[in-house]
């Protein structure tokens, strides 16, 4: 179920019967219809493996379930919204900047010091964003919130692009990660983003930035 983008901080949605989509708690604005909304306790589709995952990485976010006949409004907090349409890739996102998504995608977590190493591993540390980053999977919509609007950078073969960890949003594609910085390891600990912190993303797919680093 496309999203309906009504300005750059609200979306509206269709909920069919039959089908379900998840959003966070707090997002609805208003509906028209028959809908309902009811706490998610099982992570969507990632099950239960997801919601712990999702526990341990501090991604606690709350999800509710939508499901009915009719339409609802969603936004958040004045935030700006993006809505990112998956055809069989995977995106990744932190949990607490997803607004609202179908149901039909499948739902996980990654590790990002899979991708990274250590240096992802410590992008968690320095830069107070979650070692654990939220995947979904499939094909659908998605809705998720940053700060001043968004552009999708390109990731092509051979041009990395390198981002500052804080106004990270979203990537999807064949895409790798790692956090590069032009100061020692000692220099590293204890400070925030900026010049000296950059994440790197290499492959092929797109990466989303937003406008200001602040966090949600």
């Amino acid at each position: 179920m496309p999203f309906r983008e009504i300005n750059s901080k609200m979306v509206e949605a269709t909920v069919i019967p039959g089908q379900r989509m998840f959003s966070q708690r707090g997002a609805m604005l208003a509906y028209r219809g028959d809908v309902t909304f009811t706490p998610n306790t099982a992570g969507g589709q990632g099950g239960l493996v997801s919601m712990i995952g999702r526990r341990v990485a501090g991604e606690a976010t709350p999800l509710m379930t939508v499901e009915g006949s009719g339409t609802v409004m969603f936004g958040h907090g004045g935030h700006h919204i993006q809505v990112i349409a998956l055809t069989g890739d995977t995106l990744y996102v932190e949990a607490d900047r997803l607004l609202a998504f179908d149901g039909t995608l499948e739902q996980g977590t990654m590790f990002m010091g899979s991708q990274g190493g250590v240096m992802g591993m410590v992008r968690g540390q320095v830069t107070g964003q979650g070692l654990f980053t939220t995947t979904l999977k499939g094909h659908g919509s998605v809705a998720v919130m940053a700060h001043g609007g968004v552009i999708e950078l390109p990731i092509t073969p051979g041009r990395p692009v390198h981002v500052d960890p804080q106004a990270y949003v979203a990537h999807h594609g064949d895409v790798r990660n790692k956090l590069s910085t032009a100061l020692g390891w000692r220099d590293m600990v204890g400070r925030g983003s900026g010049e000296a912190f950059q994440l790197e993303l290499s492959g092929s797919g797109a990466v989303y930035v937003q406008a200001s680093e602040e966090k949600l």
